[in-house]
């Protein structure tokens, strides 16, 4: 996957969504898989809200992939200043308009090409490491640890390998399948970067990179955790 095309597939499709992505968080349209299994969805969503909280993502934060700022208006209920970071210009003007917040600063910016201009408290992303291919994972995480302050930390969430966390008319690929194809409602299709990690292997992985992480899962939908260097 060394071709940066996928990348740019993967921008252009968020671009493209920015109007349509939040059907998919509130379950609405192609993603209502019915009131069981969205009642079982948002149950879970506030599984992973309660241990954002309990991390308590305090300080100057740093927000990768902010999108409509669904996760970014928790954010700023903690945070003392938020730089929120996205490609895609679209998402930013939701998001802002979502938020309305002073403390928050916007910049679009493609996340594989962006360098901080400051050091933060905190790192947070949710849904994004699963956009980043194998390739770059290393990078990615160093991009990271240059990112925060001295005994900074990280929280991050994202998605579990299960056919009903993504659209009807989505057909996902194996787990060890690192592109999936999605559809816009009118129909469209984009290539993206979809990497399903698993609570014990992105561990392995986090500690060999010099991270000391704690992974976890809800039952069906979602992985979060923390991690700090571990010399801090």
């Amino acid at each position: 996957m060394q071709n940066s095309g996928i990348i740019q597939d993967q921008i252009d499709y968020y671009r493209a969504r920015a109007g349509e992505y939040d059907e998919w968080f509130y379950r609405q349209g192609r993603f209502d898989h019915g009131e069981e299994l969205n009642k079982r969805w948002f149950d879970q969503v506030t599984d992973v809200v309660r241990a954002l909280d309990v991390f308590a993502p305090t300080g100057d934060v740093l927000e990768f992939a902010c999108g409509t700022g669904l996760w970014t208006e928790r954010l700023v209920q903690h945070a003392t200043s938020l730089t929120a970071v996205d490609a895609a210009p679209e998402v930013l003007v939701i998001n802002q308009e979502r938020v309305a917040n002073e403390c928050v600063r916007y910049l679009q910016s493609d996340i594989f090409a962006w360098q901080p201009d400051q050091l933060y408290d905190v790192v947070y992303f949710s849904f994004w490491l699963s956009h980043v291919p194998p390739e770059r994972f290393a990078d990615f995480w160093d991009l990271v640890r240059h990112c925060l302050k001295p005994g900074g930390r990280v929280f991050f969430v994202d998605s579990l390998y299960e056919p009903t966390t993504t659209a009807h008319n989505h057909t996902l690929l194996g787990k060890d399948s690192t592109v999936q194809d999605r559809k816009l409602n009118d129909g469209s299709t984009y290539r993206i970067v979809k990497v399903y990690h698993e609570p014990q292997s992105l561990s392995a992985q986090l500690a060999e990179l010099g991270w000391q992480p704690t992974i976890e899962r809800t039952a069906n939908y979602f992985l979060y955790g923390s991690a700090q260097r571990a010399e801090s």
